[in-house]
């Protein structure tokens, strides 16, 4: 698996979120295609082929967002949230295997993190990037999509 640490410029995204209990992440497919119905009513969008999945990670539960890149946010569709994801440092590999195999890639990449000296920055959002060119695969069940972990930078 390649892991390396980038920095990711600041981006602006705008798309649907879901909050819940990670006994309920089984819900999280239906963000995606519900997300896909809607994303025409978006103004703004780059040219990008690209969905952002930001989260937030917690003890109990977490918040998971289905968003697209945009050039500025305005005119928000009913329903959808805006905003910034700050220019950031992040630890990333990219996921390819299915669904149930997930949860090992991110052990991997905390194993890696841990043994390499970098701590993850609980304060930020956390990304999950997925490709259009890898549409087809992960529709069916064959996941591709990058992680970004952030991490903290100690100058």
């Amino acid at each position: 698996m390649d892991i390396q640490v980038v920095e990711k410029n600041e981006m602006r995204v705008v798309g649907i979120s879901w909050n819940g209990s990670y006994s309920q992440t089984s819900t999280i497919p239906k963000l995606f295609t519900e997300f896909e119905q809607r994303l025409e009513e978006i103004s703004f969008k780059t040219e990008e082929p690209v969905l952002i999945a930001p989260f937030h990670s917690r003890e109990t539960e977490f918040t998971y967002y289905v968003t697209a890149p945009v050039e500025k946010i305005t005119d928000i569709p009913e329903g959808m949230v805006g905003f910034t994801i700050p220019s950031k440092n992040y630890v990333v590999t990219t996921h390819k295997g299915k669904p149930e195999e997930v949860e090992n890639t991110y052990n991997l990449l905390f194993t890696w993190m841990k043994e390499y000296g970098y701590e993850q920055d609980h304060q930020a959002l956390s990304l999950e990037i997925y490709k259009e060119e890898h549409k087809a695969l992960n529709a069916s069940g064959d996941l591709h999509f990058e992680i970004y972990l952030p991490v903290m930078v100690y100058k």
